[in-house]
């Protein structure tokens, strides 16, 4: 999954990150105004996995605005898109009145074991929610900002 997330990254110009799936497939995320790459590919990764239509919205903006709200104004962070934990934090609140989102959740169990590439070193708060999901991760010796700690 190297190749793909690095041919994501050089057309958006952008931090990237791919995941080969159990059944071969090979799903990517970018870096969004709303999503880090990560985020994205997780996101993309359960849609896959759960059968779930990729127009699929599984967490409205409007429950993403709040969040990097409370981020950037009460929190201190410069960085106003959401993490993977912020994400499934957010997915798990969607599925209670989402079936999609709950589909979704569901499929949290099938990417233990999966195998991630990003093109920038992962935050630790990335790369330490998908240690507790059992993906395995790599990444290309590069930061995505110059700032060594990062808020």
């Amino acid at each position: 999954c190297v190749e793909p997330a690095i041919e994501v990254s050089k057309k958006t110009n952008a931090p990237a990150t791919a995941a080969l799936l159990p059944d071969g497939q090979i799903v990517t995320g970018k870096t969004s105004s709303l999503l880090g790459a990560t985020s994205a590919m997780l996101l993309n990764a359960l849609k896959t996995i759960a059968g779930i239509d990729d127009s699929v919205k599984l967490i409205s903006p409007s429950v993403i605005s709040p969040i990097q709200h409370l981020k950037t104004e009460h929190f201190g962070s410069k960085n106003p898109r959401l993490h993977t934990n912020e994400v499934l934090l957010a997915l798990s609140i969607s599925a209670a009145t989402d079936e999609n989102a709950q589909r979704a959740m569901d499929a949290l169990q099938y990417l233990r074991g999966c195998e991630v590439h990003s093109t920038v070193i992962l935050s630790s708060v990335d790369s330490d929610t998908l240690s507790k999901l059992g993906i395995n991760v790599t990444c290309e010796p590069e930061r995505e900002t110059r700032n060594l700690f990062n808020r």
